[in-house]
């Protein structure tokens, strides 16, 4: 993501001369906090509103009042400077000195170029991949490296026979500058939204159960009211895309909730429940028979992953029947495979039924009456604890709520 659209995000020190005009609610004041002349204060604002497109304060004799449009970006601000703060705190900490907090901000961190340059390089791993990505030379990506490391005072690359490795400290800080450049990414969508125009990009982690019929429909609905709006999804293992939406590198994550996912910075809402069943082709050997548990040991499986929930509710299922877990001939959780299985083999497969609906309704698969006890599972939204959503990742939220009949 760090390729698209670059260019555009809000230059950091003029954030951070908003966010401190808001405070001291002059720009005398914020020039006397931030050690900076009033006309240097004064460019910066003016910079941030051409930038932006809109006016982010009133003038008045007696100070600076937010406009709309000035109340619409504050949120993002301090939340973007709130992560780049918590930087040198858990560098701190990592190094043995203590979650300290000096009164110093961490200047070298309120630039947009070098924070890019920093995240492309943990995806990439290659300056010269970064300097292409960038529209920069090598010796540019080295030196905003070098004065991030400088300003870190310990190393956040290291350089090994497979490329630059974030060392033990960049990882720690990963996360707090992908957030930090999302918040700022976020802005423009929202100063959109508040002139009444839903625009930007919904990015989604789309798990297996929500990804067939309910997210299409969602998404065909969002696009439908708001054509300015995109939508990205990205299908890895739920362990992935955690690590994607803590970052915020996605909005949030649709299909099916985890229950032993108890971390408390992440937050779940059910949308619905659905138990698992057995499918079979229409004319399986074993459609239209009174199936016994000698057919069901007997039987060829293809089966959600190990290790998956879906996987540890079908085991316990079949243990409360008296049977012994099966162990799979295929195990996975792509449909289309699971589909073609079934299709072309003998094979039984357990999948929650509006998976394959298109198949059920048209007769082409069926399923078989076995009840498959304890295996309801919720479906519904995983999210980052005290997240803002953009507007468009809000409509999308709406848009399925409204499918799964739950619009509150």
């Amino acid at each position: 993501m760090a390729e698209k659209g670059t260019q555009e995000l809000t230059n950091l020190m003029q954030i951070r001369a908003f966010s401190q005009v808001v405070a001291q609610g002059s720009v005398s004041r914020a020039a006397d906090e931030l050690f900076r002349t009033q006309s240097a204060i004064t460019r910066a604002i003016r910079d941030l509103e051409l930038t932006l497109g809109v006016t982010l304060f009133e003038r008045h004799a007696g100070g600076m009042m937010l406009t709309d449009f000035g109340k619409c970006v504050l949120p993002r601000a301090l939340r973007a400077i709130e992560e780049l703060h918590q930087v040198p705190q858990r560098l701190a900490k990592l190094q043995g000195r203590g979650a300290q907090r000096s009164d110093a901000e961490p200047l070298w961190l309120f630039n947009v170029r070098r924070l890019q340059i920093f995240i492309t390089l943990c995806q990439t791993r290659h300056m010269q991949t970064v300097a292409a990505r960038l529209g920069l030379s090598q010796p540019a990506v080295s030196a905003a490296l070098r004065v991030l490391e400088n300003g870190a005072g310990i190393a956040l690359l290291e350089r090994t026979p497979h490329g630059m490795m974030p060392s033990l400290a960049g990882r720690e800080i990963e996360a707090n500058v992908r957030r930090a450049l999302n918040e700022l990414r976020h802005i423009p969508a929202d100063i959109a939204a508040r002139s009444g125009i839903l625009e930007g990009t919904v990015r989604v982690g789309a798990l297996p159960l929500g990804r067939t019929r309910i997210l299409p429909q969602a998404i065909v609905m969002l696009t439908a009211r708001y054509p300015g709006v995109r939508v990205v999804t990205s299908e890895s293992a739920f362990g992935v895309l955690a690590s994607e939406m803590r970052s915020g590198d996605i909005d949030f994550i649709f299909g099916a909730l985890r229950r032993d996912e108890d971390a408390l910075d992440v937050t779940r809402e059910t949308l619905f429940s659905e138990r698992m069943v057995l499918l079979a082709r229409h004319d399986h050997p074993l459609v239209g028979r009174e199936l016994s548990t000698d057919d069901l040991r007997a039987a060829r499986w293809v089966l959600p992953r190990s290790a998956t929930p879906a996987r540890y509710l079908l085991n316990n299922s079949f243990q409360a029947m008296g049977i012994p877990a099966p162990d799979p001939v295929v195990e996975t959780g792509d449909l289309a495979l699971v589909r073609g299985l079934l299709m072309q083999s003998d094979m039984l497969a357990a999948v929650s039924a509006h998976q394959l609906e298109v198949e059920l309704a048209s007769g082409a698969l069926v399923a078989l009456p076995v009840p498959l006890p304890d295996t309801d599972r919720a479906i519904g939204l995983t999210v980052r604890a005290g997240c803002l959503h953009s507007p468009a990742a809000d409509a999308l939220i709406r848009c399925l709520r409204e499918v799964c009949g739950q619009d509150q």
